[in-house]
């Protein structure tokens, strides 16, 4: 069952993505499409999450999305189930981890760190499959997966020693990655 505040919060992220008149939106994902996703990939998709990708599928970004210097995945085509791109963004907050625990992160909350690297990374891999899933939104952002709940921070997670919290909510971020502040002061804005 969804919760009414996190379908409430999802429809605002996606009229605010649409009003902007930026991105490419295609119609949104169907219950039967979810269902093919949650099950292909093992997870369920947040309230607020769901609400968005159902009122519509965004798909471009242009001037964001083809950008030579563009470090990114774009939006995920969750059309594409079968994309290795699709893929690599749905693993990466998994596999970037795993990165820097093999060079010798190793998360505060977990217990003593193995100082064998083969035993380390088997402890890891074991201890990050009860981490919750998180589950692209657009580029390297993120929202934690699980159906029932809704209004949680989007992650930018460029590695596990690179996460930030990039906005205080999916509505929040749609203002805060694709809104162009516009800047008032005189002299400065011509700096900016």
């Amino acid at each position: 069952m969804t919760n009414g505040a996190g379908v409430g919060l999802g429809i605002e992220a996606a009229r605010r993505l649409a009003d902007l008149g930026l991105v490419d939106i295609q119609p949104g994902l169907t219950d039967a499409e979810f269902v093919s996703i949650e099950r292909r990939f093992g997870f369920e998709f947040a309230d607020d999450h769901r609400a968005f990708l159902a009122a519509g599928l965004p798909v471009w970004t242009p001037g964001h999305d083809d950008h030579p210097d563009k470090a990114s995945w774009g939006w995920p085509n969750w059309r594409q189930l079968g994309s290795t791109t699709l893929q690599e963004q749905i693993e990466w907050p998994f596999a970037t981890a795993l990165d820097d625990i093999q060079n010798g992160e190793w998360p505060p909350g977990w217990s003593s760190r193995p100082h064998d690297l083969v035993r380390r990374m088997v402890k890891a891999k074991r201890l990050l499959a009860d981490v919750p899933r998180m589950v692209p939104v657009y580029a390297h952002r993120y929202l934690p997966a699980s159906r029932g709940s809704f209004g949680h921070p989007v992650l930018s997670i460029h590695q596990l020693t690179d996460t930030i919290v990039y906005a205080h909510d999916l509505a929040h971020y749609i203002d805060q990655e694709f809104r162009e502040p516009r800047v008032t002061v005189t002299f400065w804005r011509d700096y900016v």
